[in-house]
């Protein structure tokens, strides 16, 4: 009986190394060409709010020839200014801090406990991401406006909330579903309510999430600018982007103050997300891997 002879698969060939080089700088090359991209218009912005309006109307992309700090300090002695950022920080922080203790009990909820609607309850939810506030907007202002919330921080507040509920379910349910049932089991035979297990066990453990879906309920109710246009009437009660919008429309001739206004506006949002940005994507890791 003849043997076959059974021939090995061809071995693969490895790329050389000026190869692995050159594809890497490649890679490294389109990232910093869209970093540019992202960050001219930030930079124009910033750098426009030192230039004189004779400056940008002659060279609208030149280097400041003389730095005008005045513009700059002319916005910060402003009142309009910070009550503008007054407005914006308490819609900003009471948002994420209903948004982060409301989201955390429903997710711990649907997460832990079995109970008849629960899929349908998630699915709901899981649908709020289809429906940005563009498409909602003419009912939720005639909504607003029934409650006799026109004009208040509250009728920006409460929409910000549902609008934020979902996407905050949906990342902290992974968490809390990831911690193990032997350490509530545990925590009940040692005599732990269920509340107590949720205030000594999941919100601990569940720190990064909650780290997580706090900060993009934070930046989203400091940039947002739709509903307020709709909700928000009077100037003493405008946000910072809707002030923005306004005092560019008051101001439009003197550009360069103009500039230092939008600059002032935008520099806490990104800070905060500069600060955190590792907390969030540690966050969204950890939902996808839960």
């Amino acid at each position: 009986m003849a043997a076959t002879l059974i021939e090995a698969p061809p071995a693969r060939q490895r790329p050389a190394p000026g190869q692995l080089k050159s594809g890497g700088l490649a890679i490294y090359f389109v990232a910093l060409v869209l970093i540019g991209l992202m960050l001219a218009p930030v930079a124009y912005i910033i750098l426009g709010g030192f230039r004189s309006n004779s400056e940008i109307t002659v060279d609208p992309s030149g280097f400041p020839t003389a730095w005008q700090w005045q513009n700059y300090a002319d916005v910060l002695v402003s009142p309009v200014f910070w009550g503008q950022v007054g407005n914006s920080a308490i819609a900003a922080i009471a948002t994420t801090l209903l948004v982060v203790a409301m989201g955390l009990m429903a997710a711990f909820a649907l997460a832990r406990y079995s109970f008849r609607g629960r899929g349908l309850i998630y699915a709901v939810f899981a649908a709020g991401l289809m429906f940005p506030m563009t498409v909602a907007i003419t009912p939720l202002y005639i909504l607003v406006r029934n409650l006799g919330l026109m004009n208040s921080i509250a009728g920006v507040i409460i929409p910000q909330i549902a609008f934020a509920l979902p996407i905050t379910i949906i990342i902290l349910v992974p968490f809390l579903a990831a911690i193990p049932n032997e350490l509530q089991e545990a925590a009940a035979i040692d005599g732990c309510s269920r509340l107590g297990f949720f205030w000594r066990m999941v919100i601990p453990l569940a720190v990064p999430g909650v780290i997580t879906v706090g900060i993009l309920a934070f930046i989203g109710s400091w940039n947002s600018y739709l509903l307020p246009l709709f909700i928000l009437n009077n100037e003493a009660a405008y946000t910072l982007p809707l002030g923005t919008q306004a005092f560019a429309s008051q101001y439009s001739v003197d550009t360069a103050r103009v500039l230092a206004f939008t600059s002032l506006s935008m520099i806490p949002a990104l800070v905060f997300f500069s600060l955190f940005e590792r907390r969030i994507v540690g966050g969204l890791t950890g939902a996808v891997k839960g």
